[in-house]
C-alpha cells in the first residue's frame, strides 16, 4: 500500500546478512534485554542455532588469525575455531540458547513446612569479563508451605546449571537462581550460598590461586526469620566439613 501523498514512507530496516544481527534485531524490536546471562532462545527460529554456531566458527577463527596463528598449517589449531564454536554455543553457553529442562512438579501433599538443603552442588560457569572459568560449589535453602511445589535434588542441579551455562558474574547468578526457583517452587523462603573460585584471577591478573568469592541471597522468611536463617548456616557448615 503507497503511503498518501506529500508523506515518505517509512524506512525499512535493512536485511541483515548475519543471523546473530537478525536476533538481536529481533530482541531490540520486541524490547527484550540480552546481555551475557540472558536467555535468548524464545527469539531464536528453526535453523538459527546451527547458523549462529557457523558463525562464531568464522569469528574464531579471524580472532585466531589476529593473534597471528597459523590456522592453515598448525595441525593443533587447524579445527579450533569450529571447536570453539561448538564449546561456546552447544556446551558452555548452553543457557543462552537453549529452554529451560523439563522439571516434573509435585505437591505438598503432607504440608511440609521444615527447612530443606540441597547440597553442595557442583557449579560451573564463565566470568562475562574475561570468558574465565568460575567453578565453584552451591547450597540452597527453601522452606516450603502447603502450597509449595516440590522438586527432587536433580532438578536443583538441572535448573541451576541451566542458569550457570551463560557468561556469569557470581553476584547476578546467585540472584538469578534464587528468583528461578522462587518462581517455580512458591515456597515461604528462599536462601541460596555460592563459593566459587574465579580462573580470571588464577590464570591471568595477580594469579593469585588462594582467593575465593562467597556470596548469598536470602528471601522470604529466611530474611524475616533470624533463627531459621542461622539453621540454615548451622546446616551448611556441616556440609563443608
Amino acid at each position: 500500500m503507497s503511503p498518501p501523498l506529500g508523506e515518505s514512507p517509512a524506512p525499512e530496516r535493512p536485511v541483515r546478512s548475519s543471523v546473530s544481527q537478525r536476533v538481536a534485531d529481533r530482541l531490540r524490536d520486541a524490547g527484550v534485554r540480552f546481555h551475557a546471562n540472558d536467555n535468548i532462545v524464545a527469539y531464536l527460529r528453526p535453523g538459527e542455532i546451527e547458523e549462529l554456531e557457523r558463525e562464531v566458527a568464522g569469528k574464531a577463527s579471524a580472532l585466531l588469525r589476529s593473534l597471528v596463528i597459523d590456522v592453515e598449517h598448525d595441525h593443533n589449531t587447524h579445527d579450533t575455531a569450529r571447536r570453539l564454536a561448538k564449546m561456546f554455543v552447544r556446551e558452555v553457553f548452553a543457557g543462552r540458547y537453549q529452554p529451560a529442562p523439563a522439571v516434573t512438579e509435585f505437591p505438598n501433599v503432607e504440608q511440609l513446612n521444615e527447612l530443606i538443603l540441597v547440597g553442595p552442588l557442583r557449579v560451573r560457569s564463565a566470568c562475562s569479563h574475561h570468558l574465565c572459568p568460575i567453578m565453584g560449589r552451591i547450597w540452597v535453602g527453601v522452606l516450603p508451605d502447603a502450597s509449595s511445589n516440590l522438586i527432587g535434588l536433580s532438578k536443583y542441579a538441572r535448573l541451576i546449571d541451566w542458569v550457570m551455562s551463560r557468561p556469569q558474574i557470581q553476584e547476578e547468578a546467585v540472584s538469578q537462581i534464587a528468583s528461578l526457583l522462587e518462581q517455580r517452587l512458591q515456597p515461604n523462603g528462599i536462601a541460596v550460598v555460592m563459593e566459587a573460585d574465579h580462573f580470571c584471577m588464577h590464570w591471568r591478573g595477580v594469579k593469585d590461586d588462594g582467593s575465593r568469592m562467597t556470596n548469598s541471597v536470602m528471601r522470604g522468611a529466611f530474611l524475616s526469620d533470624p533463627s531459621l536463617r542461622r539453621e540454615f548456616l548451622s546446616l551448611l557448615r556441616q556440609t563443608t566439613d
